[in-house]
């Protein structure tokens, strides 16, 4: 008998995700602002905004059925070419880090985190 994963099971995976990811960030931008904008692909707006959110506003933000984070590898062929065993790994590092770092990303605006929204009036 088979158990597949719940859609709650999967919900409470993605918030826990989320809140994860969301906690690193604010290490990484703690750690090193400018690294952390490279790697994370977000403007000064949103490192500030990201680096300032107390843990209860990540929570919140956390809280949703949507990944924040986005996977960085938009297509079979760069996933290929970043996991080819031929390469060295000192290359395939640094092979990795000019092609990410080469897409264009931002799961989440400053507004979204800031906890201002649009208001329909």
């Amino acid at each position: 008998m088979t158990h597949g994963i719940t859609d709650d099971e999967l919900l409470g995976e993605i918030r826990s995700l989320n809140l994860s990811y969301l906690l690193l960030v604010q290490r990484l931008l703690q750690a090193d602002e400018s690294m952390a904008m490279l790697r994370l692909k977000i403007d000064a707006d949103m490192a500030e905004a990201l680096g300032k959110a107390p843990v209860s506003r990540l929570a919140k933000l956390a809280n949703s059925n949507q990944l924040l984070c986005q996977l960085s590898l938009h297509n079979a062929q760069t996933f290929s070419q970043l996991t080819d065993d031929t390469l060295h790994e000192d290359v395939q590092r640094a092979h990795a880090a000019i092609l990410l770092a080469a897409q264009k990303t931002s799961a989440i605006t400053p507004s979204v985190v800031q906890g201002r929204s649009k208001q329909h009036g």
